[in-house]
């Protein structure tokens, strides 16, 4: 019997690495800037603290308000008003008790009620998100406004080198010398009113012209 003279070592699939293909893929990850995690902190830490303050009673409403928006809620109404619905159109013969029968007053008024919990329900949620969104306003407002005034230091403090190194030809720069002063949000504030009563006129004359 003739046997192979090729080494098992070099024999194409016993030491190849075995692929697992339920394996997911493991993707590298690097760890992250530390300015990006203390961001990713911050945020996390308002988040906590916007849910820790919740009280009890409005954490129990806003609870109740997220199972209205599951399809569960949906298929249990469906099914609720197919069981009233139904033994109250059957003809009599089928010896079904008529409790509600067509227009369905009972079922109109409990739905009525139902959505005016729901509704009040959502209001209650939707109040303390928009709170919790003038909230990420304000801050995002001022973080803009503390950026604006850092560009606006840096732009002055490379002028004042561009103007004091030798080898650098001083020339005016109009537009550096305008973004070099912070902004006044109260200047802009007024300009933006100002200038959307204009337009508000302009509209008006027209529409009355017309």
């Amino acid at each position: 019997m003739k046997t192979s003279s090729t080494p098992e070592s070099e024999r194409p699939g016993l030491n190849a690495p075995v692929l697992h293909s339920s394996s997911s893929p493991t993707l590298p990850t690097a760890p992250l800037p530390d300015p990006i995690s203390r961001n990713i902190d911050a945020i996390v830490a308002l988040q906590t603290k916007a849910h820790r303050d919740l009280s009890r009673h409005q954490r129990a409403v806003e609870s109740v308000t997220a199972f209205f928006s599951r399809p569960a809620f949906l298929y249990g109404i469906l099914l609720v008003a197919t069981l009233w619905v139904l033994p109250n159109v059957l003809p009599k013969r089928f010896g079904v008790r008529q409790f509600d029968p067509p227009p369905f007053y009972a079922l109109q008024g409990i739905v009525s009620f139902s959505a005016l919990l729901i509704a009040t329900g959502v209001l209650i949620k939707q109040t303390r998100q928009e709170q919790l969104a003038e909230q990420r306003a304000q801050l995002s407002l001022q973080m803009n406004l503390l950026s604006e005034q850092k560009i606006a230091k840096l732009i002055e403090l490379v002028e004042e080198l561009r103007r004091d190194l030798p080898n650098v030809k001083d020339r005016h720069d109009p537009e550096s010398e305008v973004l070099r002063h912070p902004t006044d949000p109260h200047l802009i504030v007024d300009l933006l009113e100002e200038r959307l009563e204009e337009e508000l006129a302009e509209l008006q004359e027209q529409e009355n012209a017309g």
